[in-house]
Parts: C-alpha cells; sequence; structure tokens
C-alpha cells in the first residue's frame, strides 16, 4: 500500500492522514487565511496606513497558527497515538518528529 507522505519508516503503511476528518474545516481556514493575504497585498498596493496593514499581518499570522496547531493535534491524535501502540523504534521517531514540528512552531 503507497504511503500518502514522506515518512522514513516505511515498513507501516499510512491509510489517512491524522487531520482526514477535519479536512473541509482547515481547507476552509486556509482559504480564509489566503484572503487576508491577499486583502493584506491590495493594502500594501493601494498605501495604507502601516499599522492598519501590521493588524491584518497579525490576524493573518494567527489563522495560520491556528491551522498549524489543529494539524499537530490531529497528528498526535492519530499519528503519534498510533506509532506509541506499536511502540519500538518507530514510537521514537514519531515523538521525535512532533517534537521538532513544535519546535518549529515555538521559534516560528
Amino acid at each position: 500500500m503507497p504511503q500518502l507522505h514522506d515518512d522514513p519508516t516505511p515498513a507501516v503503511p499510512h491509510t489517512m492522514p491524522g487531520y482526514h476528518d477535519d479536512k473541509a474545516a482547515i481547507v476552509k481556514r486556509l482559504k480564509r487565511a489566503e484572503g487576508q493575504v491577499r486583502g493584506i497585498q491590495r493594502m500594501v498596493e493601494d498605501d495604507v496606513y502601516c499599522i492598519d496593514i501590521l493588524t491584518q499581518v497579525s490576524a493573518a499570522t494567527r489563522a495560520l497558527e491556528t491551522v498549524a496547531l489543529q494539524l499537530l493535534d490531529d497528528h498526535l491524535a492519530h499519528c503519534v497515538a498510533e506509532a506509541a501502540r506499536q511502540g519500538g523504534d518507530y514510537a521514537d521517531e514519531k515523538v521525535r518528529e512532533a517534537s521538532a514540528a513544535i519546535a518549529r512552531l515555538v521559534r516560528s
């Protein structure tokens, strides 16, 4: 069975990503964030006041952070939990992977 994402441990097949059940909501949030970014671009093109643009950048950033946290939550609940049930090196790798993702989010 082919895998749906790059996974360093091909011995464990994946049938669906962890976010599968929340996919529609995630796509909706991403489309909203995309619209916000387009709006910011128009604001810059229209020479809108800097603080007003920064306010919208902050809102778009929060929208993307919300998506990231949802994806992380789904990953922990699905992929990491399944790996923990299997144990061994696979579980250790999934925990390291999740930890690295969390670190990237915290630094961003």
